[in-house]
């Protein structure tokens, strides 16, 4: 998938404590951070490893659908002091009943996204309201950004300059 930047001093900083470490410790740690934010995700079928080398995260490993791997590439790269991701995840081939012909999709089925999502940076001022207008032409499609994007969101207001999301294609 290739390298991904991220602003380093963005995202949550939940270190309140400050010490004199190693940055081999301070790499574990962050390692550690991301290792449990991409647990948290809560997806089935990937497994994922995670190093961590300065401001440098890389993922490596499987994740079930393009969807899943934009996640863990956003929960790595939105954690304080990580300033890019290198991304060398695989997407998961479907299994062979998955790539029959499929069923007609049931009238009030939403479509299925297709595609890679893009990524945005969050400037100042910015909500999601904006977002979803500058990228979808309707104010009102915020939540598919805020869904799109959870649980690195938990509310929709609380989104800071710097952060990344996810923009799924409609």
């Amino acid at each position: 998938m290739g390298l991904f930047d991220f602003l380093k001093v963005a995202g949550e900083d939940e270190i309140t404590e400050k010490v004199d470490v190693s940055q081999d410790r301070i790499n574990a740690l962050r390692k550690e951070n991301i290792a449990k934010k991409i647990a948290a995700l809560d997806i089935d079928g990937e497994k994922i490893s995670v190093s961590v080398n300065g401001e440098v995260a890389t993922v490596t490993g499987t994740a079930p659908s393009q969807e899943a791997l934009e996640k863990i590439v956003l929960c790595a790269g939105n954690q304080h002091g990580i300033g890019q991701v290198d991304c060398q995840i695989e997407v998961d081939a479907p299994p062979a009943a998955e790539t029959a012909a499929p069923a007609a999709p049931a009238p009030d089925a939403a479509p299925a996204p297709a595609g890679e999502s893009t990524f945005y940076e969050v400037k100042s001022g910015d909500t999601l309201s904006a977002i979803a207008k500058a990228h979808y032409g309707n104010a009102s499609k915020y939540t598919v950004i805020f869904e799109a994007n959870r649980p690195m969101l938990s509310d929709p207001d609380k989104i800071y300059p710097g952060q990344k999301l996810r923009i799924p294609p409609l």
